[in-house]
């Protein structure tokens, strides 16, 4: 493939736009376009096509692109889809760079396989698809606007990509009215080729971008979008908003553009592995893309709130606790910074309380201690309507303080609750980029966006972790599935991948015969456990292929034909491949680990409470793979069960390492083998510290 283009810049600062399906109809489209480029000032060279020729708008109209003398570096693509494939073909004759193709008509409507020839040919020809089904783009470096939405986008700091071009269009017209800028707006519609991960390629350095949002339907190549978004949350916030978190919301998101959502639980765990922020609806998204559009990262993780109401404090500090924002609490230093500008019947303790009686002036005093406090890192200023509320003097002091808070590089964040005069102030000063609530929660979730951010930026960089696996051993083991044409591994086999990985397994014997099981139990030591080992019998306790606390050579032998008895009587057919004659485990902490191909995020691992009550407790947390040893000890400190693991009520602590060991060995075995496609340990029975632990039972699904 010829790679011409690889340069994404192109797409976003051309020298050359052509139009291709340009009109003369003020109400089409192909007029639009060519509108929004001149009526921006776009300052590089504009070419309409369109068959008829003429002129649109001063611009000379060229018959087709073989008739431009110029290179083309995008050639916006404006003709019905069955048009489109032909005019693809013209576009590489002419070596065009970039083709963002805004008719629809494709996969969102089933019609993949023309997509997947259109991506196909143009690849080949050293090409770059943006789409289709797009509304466009818009670039501010070249002050390009070559979209259908809105003609004035205001400038500024914050890029859109959006899967959704209605959605889009929509957000141009709110960040307007938010008095946001924006340094880029992108539709990707059907991601066909140039996806999100592309895209950031550019955004990432791009220096007039401080902020990313992504509204995202479906993930398609999830495992590069990881290992991009890992990066860029270590540059800048990448705030997303996922559609299809309900499962009708998830199906409605597969018809809309032919992507699946993925599992929401999957979608946010890994999200927060990668840094990034998601947001809960489209307005939380925009209120923390100008947070951070103006705030400065905090220097440390010490907050203030200063209030003149009790309430409205707690609520904060709720807040606070939801959001993660930590709070100071060193009571004596805060009464030293505070005691001096708190009236006597306030408190000096977090949150400080400087009275309903408090005015412009006692705040301007609280917030000028807080700023040149070195032990305070961001301040969370709330104001309670009072009869001594003077709309006049507060106005000048919030504006004031917060461009101070800006000089001196410490966050600060306001909120104001009142009547109506309140809401014309907190209303004049958001336009002036005055970070103002008339909510105190949605004042608190961008200050807690802003930590998980800063959090994410300061952690160490993880090596990830992996153990060698013995692959030729590992083959062997699949080959035996694979001849007997199963999609899973029997039990023994699954011990046998586990032993491979040296996790720890209880031992284990398959019988072929009465003797044979009496033998083994007298050689593992009693008590022993008997289970049935069929490929024609999955869930082999409830058929009563399962015989647990056999403590003699009686039991076993009462046990052997009981399991034989019920499996024959159960399935007359079931090929039987023996008994397996395993040590039975003393009990203790069980935990599931299972790790599995996702279909948007490619190999996943995940860990919780184990046992039978994994599907009822949903206690469970997610990682896309490979993990590092701290991605590890993170997952098992996310699970509400995670005190049993640190003992409690008088018991020992567990032997949390071996779980961790467990977790990075079964992630090793996922990715040793793209045969794999399942893998799951339930449960992992986990000791005492230093006692270690053992997976009683495995499932392994072949891909």
């Amino acid at each position: 493939m010829s790679t011409h283009t690889s340069d994404i810049k192109w797409l976003f600062e051309p020298r050359t736009v052509a139009v291709i399906g340009a009109s003369h109809d003020p109400n089409k489209i192909g007029y639009k376009i060519v509108q929004n480029i001149v009526a921006n000032g776009y300052a590089g060279k504009v070419f309409p096509i369109n068959p008829k020729g003429g002129e649109i708008l001063g611009l000379r109209v060229y018959p087709s692109v073989h008739d431009i003398p110029d290179e083309i570096d995008v050639a916006l693509i404006v003709v019905p889809a069955k048009a489109v494939f032909q005019t693809v073909q013209e576009c590489a004759a002419h070596r065009v760079k970039f083709l963002p193709i805004i008719s629809s008509g494709f996969s969102e409507v089933g019609n993949l396989e023309e997509e997947r020839k259109i991506v196909t040919y143009a690849r080949e020809h050293g090409m770059r698809v943006l789409g289709p089904n797009i509304f466009g783009l818009y670039s501010v470096t070249p002050s390009l606007n070559a979209s259908f939405g809105p003609r004035d986008i205001p400038k500024g700091n914050v890029a859109i990509v959006t899967q959704s071009g209605a959605l889009g269009v929509a957000m141009i017209g709110k960040a307007a009215a938010e008095r946001m800028g924006l340094s880029a707006i992108i539709s990707v519609g059907n991601k066909a080729d140039i996806d999100e991960a592309d895209l950031l390629e550019y955004l990432v350095p791009h220096p007039q971008t401080r902020v990313i949002l992504i509204y995202i339907e479906g993930v398609k190549n999830g495992a590069r979008l990881v290992r991009v978004l890992k990066r860029a949350s270590k540059e800048k916030p990448v705030i997303v908003i996922k559609a299809g978190r309900s499962k009708r919301g998830a199906i409605a998101a597969a018809s809309h553009t032919g992507s699946l959502a993925g599992a929401t639980e999957v979608f946010d765990a890994i999200m927060r592995q990668c840094g990034v922020l998601r947001a809960e609806s489209i307005q939380e998204a925009f209120d923390w893309c100008k947070f951070f559009a103006t705030s400065v990262l905090p220097q440390g993780a010490e907050t203030v709130i200063i209030t003149n109401g009790g309430g409205i404090g707690v609520i904060a500090t709720d807040a606070c606790e939801k959001y993660s924002v930590e709070l100071y609490d060193d009571l004596q230093i805060l009464e030293k910074i505070f005691s001096p500008v708190t009236p006597e019947f306030g408190s000096t303790k977090n949150p400080i309380d400087l009275t309903g009686q408090a005015t412009a002036e006692h705040y301007n005093r609280a917030l000028e201690a807080a700023r040149h406090s070195a032990a305070i890192h961001s301040v969370l200023a709330l104001y309670c309507e009072t009869a001594l509320f003077d709309v006049a003097s507060f106005e000048p002091m919030i504006e004031g303080n917060f461009r101070a808070f800006q000089e001196t590089g410490k966050p600060v964040v306001f909120s104001a609750l009142g009547g109506e005069k309140v809401e014309q102030l907190t209303e004049t000063l958001r336009r002036r980029g005055v970070p103002i609530f008339a909510d105190v929660t949605e004042a608190v979730s961008c200050l807690g966006a802003l930590y998980a951010h800063y959090h994410y930026r300061s952690k160490p960089e993880e090596v990830s972790q992996s153990f060698e696996i013995d692959t030729k051993a590992l083959k062997r083991v699949l080959e035996a599935a694979r001849r007997e044409h199963r999609a899973f591994l029997l039990a023994h086999e699954a011990q046998q991948l586990l032993r491979i990985a040296r996790i720890p397994v209880p031992k284990s014997a398959i019988a072929r015969t009465l003797d044979e099981a009496v033998r083994y139990a007298d050689e593992i030591g009693y008590p022993v456990v008997l289970k049935v080992v069929s490929r024609d019998i999955l869930h082999k306790s409830d058929v009563g292929g399962v015989a647990l606390d056999l403590d003699n050579p009686q039991e076993v032998a009462d046990a052997y034909g009981a399991i034989l008895h019920n499996c024959r009587a159960y399935k007359p057919d079931a090929v039987i491949d023996g008994i397996e004659v395993s040590q039975q485990v003393s009990p203790g902490t069980q935990i599931i680990i299972g790790a599995r191909r996702d279909p948007s995020f490619g190999p996943i691992l995940m860990v919780g409470l184990g046992g039978i009550y994994v599907e009822v407790m949903k206690d469970v947390s997610f990682r896309a793979l490979p993990i590092s040893r701290q991605d590890a000890i993170d997952m098992l400190k996310e699970l509400k069960s995670y005190p049993l693991l640190l003992g409690v009520r008088g018991e020992e602590k567990r032997d949390i390492d071996t779980v961790i060991d467990v977790l990075l060995r079964v992630g090793s075995l996922l990715l040793a083998s793209e045969q794999i496609s399942d893998i799951e340990i339930n449960p992992l029975i986990v000791y005492e510290h230093g006692r270690g632990g053992v997976a009683v039972d495995a499932r392994v699904l072949l891909a």
